[in-house]
């Protein structure tokens, strides 16, 4: 003989309003898409920078604050803990990851730096409603640290997709092998008074050589064509 409990009314409401609470933390494309997030300018080498230097596995979030020239001032990456793709856990992770790392700006009266999420996950560039529950996530915790909600970006064997924007790539992806940090920095062209090396050491060798030459002054030589007219003038 078997014996079995019926499930009460009472749980029953209770388990349908946590589904409907949790369905309203999350966020759809056109929600997001129409929040005014503002664009990356170059996207791919935020990604690259941020996949060589967290190296994110599948069900790894990866937060970045970025100042107002796009260059990175902070990140943090952790494993997804939540059982349930709920915008309220991925929040209170995001804030205190974000608390780790930077202080808040709660005095500013607007943002000045800028947050944006990378997420490693399975599947294909397609929008989930865990991605949906990451978008609520990430915006809810700018607000709460005093920073602008940037770009939501997910990493997947396909490659990276800034979800509603439409813009990807095929590399970085979650199963390629990160780059060096030095390969993902813009190149720039090094100041000539902060630089020792050959390049400088070259150019003033060359201006040297292009230089016109000139006569020394008698009064600062002690060579032999001065003693010689020195004896001359005394004969």
């Amino acid at each position: 003989m078997t014996f079995g409990f019926a499930p009460s009314a009472a749980t029953s409401m209770s388990a349908a309003a946590d589904s409907a609470n949790r369905l309203a933390r999350i966020l759809e494309p056109a929600e997001w898409a129409a929040a005014g997030i503002p664009l990356l300018r170059n996207p791919r080498e935020v990604v690259s920078g941020l996949h060589a230097r967290h190296r994110p596995t599948p069900a790894t979030a990866v937060v970045a604050v970025l100042d107002h020239e796009e260059r990175l001032t902070a990140s943090a990456s952790f494993a997804r803990r939540s059982v349930t793709a709920d915008g309220w856990e991925f929040r209170n992770s995001l804030l205190a990851h974000l608390r780790r790392v930077i202080p808040h700006d709660l005095r500013r009266r607007t943002p000045v730096r800028t947050a944006v999420l990378l997420y490693c996950r399975e599947g294909d560039e397609r929008w989930t409603e865990e991605d949906g529950a990451w978008m609520w996530g990430l915006r809810d915790a700018c607000t709460l640290h005093g920073l602008r909600c940037g770009a939501y970006i997910t990493l997947t064997r396909g490659g990276w997709q800034v979800l509603g924007e439409g813009r990807g790539g095929r590399r970085p992806s979650s199963a390629s092998q990160p780059a060096a940090l030095a390969d993902t920095a813009p190149a720039q062209d090094p100041a000539p008074s902060r630089t020792g090396g050959g390049a400088a050491q070259a150019l003033h060798r060359s201006l040297a050589d292009t230089a016109p030459a000139q006569d020394p002054a008698p009064s600062r030589t002690g060579g032999g064509a001065a003693q010689a007219l020195h004896r001359s003038a005394a004969r």
